[in-house]
């Protein structure tokens, strides 16, 4: 990486971000937004974080219109969709189709665009581990939970190339939406209990469960797999068992789900730039940006 990466002192912009939900004290999202104002010389940049709830969702906006834009967790992701079709505002494909927005940038024409980055995150956090890099053979896929982070997953599998995928859930009933996603998009799907995922047997696999939610669930481990197997966990704590380091004691790839956390927040950053009048999408930009956003991290989990 080169000086030039960085932006040239007359053409930085000035802008207001912020995450958004409820509670927020444990948002990331500010010490990656800041590291990157920081890496590409964006000293006119502020990212804030605020508290904000369902019910307070639209006033916030309407009342911080100097903000270019904001991200958005839980519980305000469906809200935020709700939102957006009442107004009027841009929805992206890729957010109405996964039912969740976790981003909203106000365009310099005075419109509102709602998207979801949450899958271009896996997809980028996946293929940066080789996952649908190795040719024209259809991935056989795996995705434990069935809620709204499964259904950015089944989007994103879609995209890398996935023939089929297994939906793993406590209460198969809660897989629904997911499985009529996944047959919308192309993908056979079936949906199958928790309790009885064979860890190694797709080619990849997506956990989209809370830290914790496999404690006491017995799985049936191999010593090695078989073939090549790759392992995206969303959940940033450690818990018992601990998914990654399974997967890597049995030569399977591991993706930490920091690395989906940066890759959606680069595009969160590459956007809210955009709409303020600077262009920063070019791969100089974005490797210092995930360099930059993944150095952040551990200091920030530490804070």
């Amino acid at each position: 990486m080169t000086a030039d990466a960085a932006v040239a002192p007359g053409s930085r912009p000035r802008m207001r971000a912020a995450v958004l939900g409820s509670p927020i004290d444990h948002s990331l999202s500010p010490a990656l937004h800041r590291a990157g104002y920081a890496a590409l010389g964006l000293s006119g940049c502020v990212y804030d974080r605020c508290e904000v709830d369902e019910a307070g969702l639209a006033d916030f906006l309407d009342t911080h219109p100097e903000h270019r834009g904001f991200s958005l967790t839980m519980p305000l992701k469906h809200a935020l969709l709700e939102l957006a079709a009442a107004r009027g505002w841009e929805i992206d494909p890729v957010a109405a189709r996964t039912g969740a927005g976790n981003t909203l940038t106000r365009l310099p024409d005075g419109s509102v665009r709602v998207t979801n980055t949450d899958v271009a995150g896996i997809v980028r956090a996946l293929r940066a581990a080789g996952v649908g890099t190795a040719g024209p053979r259809p991935l056989r896929a795996a995705v434990l939970g069935g809620g709204a982070t499964a259904a950015s997953a089944t989007a994103a599998l879609a995209e890398l190339g996935a023939e089929s995928i297994e939906f793993s859930v406590r209460t198969p009933a809660r897989a629904a939406a997911v499985h009529a996603l996944a047959e919308e998009l192309g993908i056979e799907a079936s949906v199958g209990l928790l309790a009885d995922w064979r860890p190694g047997e797709a080619d990849v696999t997506v956990s989209t469960l809370p830290a914790g939610a496999l404690a006491g669930v017995r799985l049936a481990w191999p010593e090695r797999f078989a073939q090549p197997a790759a392992l995206l966990d969303v959940a940033y704590a450690r818990a018992e068992p601990d998914l990654l380091a399974e997967f890597t004691a049995r030569g399977g790839t591991a993706v930490p789900g920091t690395r989906m956390l940066v890759h959606q927040a680069v595009e969160q950053f590459l956007g809210f730039t955009a709409a303020a009048g600077c262009d920063l999408d070019t791969p100089e930009h974005r490797a210092r940006l995930v360099a930059a956003m993944l150095d952040a991290l551990p200091r920030a989990v530490g804070a």
